[in-house]
C-alpha cells in the first residue's frame, strides 16, 4: 500500500490526523489532484472531530471562498472553535473579523480579547494591532485608556 492507500483508509475509518492530512493533501494537490471541495470534505471531517488546524483552515477556505461559497460567518464558527483551543493564528483572524465586523457584530472590546489572546503567544501582528487599538483608544476599556 502506498502512503496516499494507507492515508486515505485511515481517513475513512474516522482517524481525524489522517482526515487532515488527506485534506492538505487535495488542498495543495500533493500526490493527489489539486481539488478544494475535497480539501473540505476532509477538512471538516476532521474539524467535527476537534482537530484544531482542521478547524483553522477550514475557516480559512470559508473566508476565501475556496471549496465552498464564501461564508463569513461560517469562517467565524470555525476560527472560535479553533481561537477557545489556543491556534494564535485563528485568534488573531477572529480579532480581526470583531475589529471590522465580518462574519460577526463588530465589537471592539472582542476584538481587544482575542487580539490579546494571539499576542500574549508572541503573534507579532496581533501585538501590533492590540498596540495600535491601545494606543488610540479602540476597544480599549476606559480604566486602561491613556489620558
Amino acid at each position: 500500500m502506498t502512503d496516499l492507500q494507507l492515508t486515505r483508509a485511515r481517513a475513512e475509518q474516522g482517524d481525524a490526523e489522517a482526515q487532515y492530512n488527506l485534506g492538505i493533501m487535495y488542498d495543495n494537490g500533493q500526490g493527489v489532484p489539486w481539488d478544494d471541495a475535497e480539501a473540505v470534505t476532509w477538512y471538516r471531517l476532521a474539524a467535527e472531530q476537534g482537530h484544531v488546524e482542521a478547524q483553522y483552515d477550514l475557516g480559512w477556505l470559508y473566508t476565501k471562498g475556496r471549496g465552498v461559497r464564501q461564508d463569513a460567518v461560517t469562517a467565524a464558527k470555525w476560527w472560535l472553535l479553533a481561537a477557545e483551543q489556543g491556534h494564535a493564528e485563528a485568534q488573531y483572524n477572529l480579532g480581526g473579523m470583531y475589529d471590522n465586523g465580518w462574519g460577526v457584530p463588530q465589537d471592539k472590546a472582542e476584538a481587544v480579547k482575542w487580539y490579546r489572546l494571539a499576542a500574549e503567544q508572541g503573534h507579532a501582528k496581533a501585538q501590533n494591532i492590540l498596540g495600535a487599538m491601545y494606543r488610540y483608544g479602540r476597544g480599549a476599556p476606559p480604566a486602561e485608556r491613556r489620558s
